[in-house]
């Protein structure tokens, strides 16, 4: 097995892993279960599996160890296979995973859940965050009576379903009647969201957004979007799956100020196990349950919707959240990554082609090429060069399991991948990068 200090310039899967990735193409359309973990996502470098992991580092088939960022796609926040919570899932496993009635975990974990998301009264859980979106979709429709859905059409990702699909760059399969009643308005532009509502009058259901991405909320915006809401009787969902617990405990509600009627929670939650979570306001989270007399709403129900290994997960995740620094952690790090990797290229003279967005615990980064446009044949190439120094970063989010050393050895592959960035700006991008460049995961055409 290699380490971080044996490893050659590059590393090569072996021929055995790669028939497996041929093997995983035959059977499994785009040879993986998530878009985003695709070889189409990735450079030819890349491991093309992950065997195993702690903390925040990983290992692939072959023994090769990388520092990891973007910790399985930011649901990891503590580490992989952090104590705590595997201990607390070894527990719950004994004595079952899921029954014909209600397990007290489920109480227990929506008593902990609520104490941390202080602005919602009532939680329903699920597997995935596209579920919760899509049930907070639902019910704001038969809340209010309307069938459209207005949505930050400058961020990038709501859910896997008809709703939302059907908007983006890869809408096929999708019947237009259902791609019509998702329209679009633009962040930090309040009154184009208006314009929806005056275009629209007495139709749009909810107003979907994240509080916060690579780029942040001017004052006053967030503020303007729940006015409207109110103004003009729709309700205001806040998508909190990368940002809650991440920006804060509570959310980045929490951080701006800003009390949503739904807002949809995920990934970090468990630690990487499958955990989400739909909560509101009651009176609008109660349509989905047995004390009313309106129309009932099917909301959320799956059969492994609560298994109490997964809620169990989440117990354990959210008291180490409460009981350790971990945001403080994410924070301070992510600054130390930040503060790095901007020196690294200054050095040389390329921090204007290759740069960290976002906040300090959520860092992603932009790749642009000679002619200043976001190039995706660089992002490519910068990937390589930090896997050639034993960093698998798809961007720089940290957890709570990166240490100082960890953050430094990132520093320092970062800086030699911005030396064959420069490079690669003076003599072309295809003298340096091994194979095709990555794709976006929204396109019409492969």
């Amino acid at each position: 097995m290699t380490t971080l200090e044996e490893r050659p310039l590059a590393t090569a899967a072996s021929h055995a892993t790669r028939a497996l990735q041929r093997r995983a193409h035959d059977m499994i359309p785009g040879g993986a279960h998530t878009y985003a973990k695709g070889d189409d996502q990735y450079p030819q470098s890349a491991p093309p599996f992950i065997a195993r992991g702690e903390g925040c580092h990983v290992w692939d088939l072959d023994g090769n160890e990388f520092i990891e960022y973007g910790m399985g796609l930011r649901s990891v926040g503590l580490g992989h296979a952090f104590p705590q919570v595997i201990e607390a899932v070894r527990r719950e496993l004994a004595n079952g995973t899921n029954f014909t009635r209600p397990s007290p975990r489920e109480v227990e974990c929506a008593e902990i859940f609520l104490s941390c998301v202080s602005t919602g009264e009532m939680v329903k859980f699920a597997k995935n965050g596209s579920d919760a979106t899509t049930a907070a979709v639902k019910l704001a429709r038969a809340h209010t009576g309307r069938d459209l859905v207005a949505i930050c059409g400058d961020q990038p990702f709501f859910s896997t379903d008809d709703w939302f699909i059907g908007s983006t760059g890869t809408p096929a399969g999708i019947p237009s009647a259902i791609r019509d009643l998702t329209i679009k308005f633009h962040f930090n532009d309040s009154a184009s969201l208006e314009s929806l509502f005056l275009k629209h009058p007495g139709q749009i259901a909810c107003v979907m957004l994240e509080a916060e991405t690579a780029t942040a909320p001017r004052a006053g915006f967030l503020a303007e979007v729940r006015a409207l809401c109110d103004r003009y009787g729709a309700l205001m969902v806040l998508d909190e799956m990368i940002t809650g617990f991440r920006w804060d405990l509570g959310g980045a509600q929490r951080v701006h100020g800003i009390v949503p009627d739904l807002s949809t929670f995920g990934k970090a939650i468990g630690n990487g196990f499958a955990l989400a979570a739909l909560v509101g306001k009651r009176e609008v989270m109660e349509r989905g349950g047995l004390k009313h007399s309106q129309e009932r709403v099917f909301l959320l129900s799956t059969t492994h919707g609560a298994e109490t290994h997964s809620l169990a997960a989440g117990i354990a995740t959210m008291q180490v959240y409460r009981s350790e620094p971990v945001i403080e952690t994410l924070y301070r790090q992510g600054e130390k990554l930040r503060a790095g990797f901007e020196e690294a290229t200054r050095r040389h003279g390329v921090q204007d082609y290759l740069t960290p967005l976002g906040r300090a615990c959520n860092l992603v980064y932009a790749t642009k090429g000679p002619d200043g446009l976001p190039s995706q044949a660089y992002r490519a190439l910068f990937m390589q060069e930090l896997i050639r120094g034993g960093v698998l970063a798809p961007s720089f989010v940290v957890s709570y399991s990166h240490t100082d050393d960890d953050i430094d050895r990132t520093i320092e592959a970062a800086d030699s991948a911005a030396e064959v960035y420069a490079r690669a700006l003076e003599d072309g991008v295809d003298s340096h990068l091994v194979g095709p460049p990555v794709k976006p995961v929204f396109r019409m055409f492969n």
